[in-house]
Formats: structure tokens, sequence, C-alpha cells
């Protein structure tokens, strides 16, 4: 974990993620990054030389099979507030609408969920569990499904709610969070989505395991690309 802390620290430093007087909501699906975020930033409030309140949020989609008992005890021994926002999204996405791309249309109504409910407990920010092998994927999926070199930012203001997304877990690979749930036993709770494990973030996923197996210092070369604004060159048109 002090390997997690220090890169969440230097994340909030870097793009002054945090302030004096925050209000943060940990968007907390209770799988293996968002339990890692919020005992991380739980921790990390006891140093942070900026004070903060933290508490979690959990847009529950309506999937039948979604038991959020573990994460209520999990969170009660860490004195952290919780609330948990019941929704038909499940229905709407998969009975109704039948989508074939569900996760684009589900990611949008889960996050305008949030964002309700944050404006409504009087919360600034939210922050969510990318990490880097995240953004790495998330610019393959833009090059090979949409064309464009894009990811998300570390820090983004929506100015319609007057509410910002931090991602403090930018610069810890995967593999460190694994470490850190499987060593201090966090419980996670398995995915309920039928479309897990078989979207084409997983393999986007896949590529980033198989590419950081073949390139010594993938991820560390792959982040000075995605901080790495001086030396663009592309076929700019003139």
């Amino acid at each position: 974990m002090k390997k997690i802390l220090g890169c969440i620290r230097r994340a909030c430093e870097d793009y002054n993620m945090i302030q004096d007087g925050d209000k943060i909501a940990v968007g907390f699906s209770g799988g293996k990054d968002s339990i890692t975020l919020i005992y991380a930033l739980k921790l990390y409030q006891r140093f942070s030389p900026q004070k903060f309140e933290l508490e979690a949020i959990t847009v529950d989609p309506g999937f039948k099979n979604m038991d959020l008992e573990n994460a209520k005890s999990f969170l009660k021994k860490l004195e952290i507030p919780y609330t948990i926002v019941k929704t038909q999204i499940a229905q709407i996405v998969f009975d109704e609408r039948k989508e074939s791309n569900p996760c684009s249309l589900c990611s949008r109504m889960r996050r305008g969920a949030m964002h309700d409910m944050a404006k409504e407990r009087g919360i600034n920010k939210i922050a969510l569990g990318h990490h880097l092998d995240d953004g790495i994927s998330t610019l393959f999926l833009s090059m090979f499904y949409e064309g464009r070199i894009n990811t998300f930012k570390p820090v983004t203001y929506l100015d319609r709610k007057d509410i910002t997304t931090i991602r403090p877990m930018i610069y810890i690979p995967e593999s460190t969070i694994i470490t850190a749930v499987k060593k201090h036993n966090l419980p996670v709770l398995k995915s309920p989505c039928p479309v897990d494990k078989r979207t084409k973030r997983e393999f986007a996923n896949e590529i980033v395991k198989d590419f950081s197996h073949k390139i010594p210092d993938f991820r560390k070369r792959m982040l000075s690309c995605l901080q790495n604004k001086e030396q663009v060159q592309l076929w700019f048109k003139p």
C-alpha cells in the first residue's frame, strides 16, 4: 500500500487534484479498483497536506445478482459514509434498448445518476478508480475504434454540474492494485454485468498485458507518451 499511496500523492500534486475543504465521493462499484482507491484515500487522509471529506457512492444498475452487503460492512468499518443509488439502468440497456454496445450507454447513465446524487449531497469532486493500464487501453480503444488519439484526463471539470472528476490512481499499474487487494484482503465484489470480460475494453486490456510482457518498461514508456505534449509528430495538414 505504501507504493500506492506514494503514486496517489504524486498524482494529486502533479495535477492539483485535491484542495482544502473538498468533499470527495468515490464512485464505488465494489470492484478491485474502486475498493483499493477508497481504502487508499482513507489512509491518505491522515497525512494529506489538504484536508478533505470522503464518502462513497454506488450506482446500482439493477442487476438481480448484485449483493452489496460486504461493501456496506467494509465501508462501515472504515467509517466512510455510503450512499446507494437504485436505478433501472440494466433494464433499460439490456431489456428495453437491447444495446449491441451496452457499455457506452450504461456508462453515461451511471455517470448521470452519480452526478445527480453528488450534487444532492453537496459533493464537489468525484474520484474514479482508473489506473495507468486503463489510461493506456483507453488510448488504444480510441485509435482502433474511433480513429483519434485520445484518453481520459487526470482531472475533468463538468461545468453543467459544477463537479470535478479526479483520477488519483493514474500512475498505478493494475498489477500493483491486484497485489494490494490480496495483501490487505479487500472484499472485492464480482461484477454482475452479463458482458463483463467480453467487451472491446477487455480486448484492449489484453493488448496492454501482452505488450508489457514483450516490451521492456512498456508502461513507463506509455506514461511518458501520454505526458509528452512537446514531441507530438503527426500528419497535420498545412
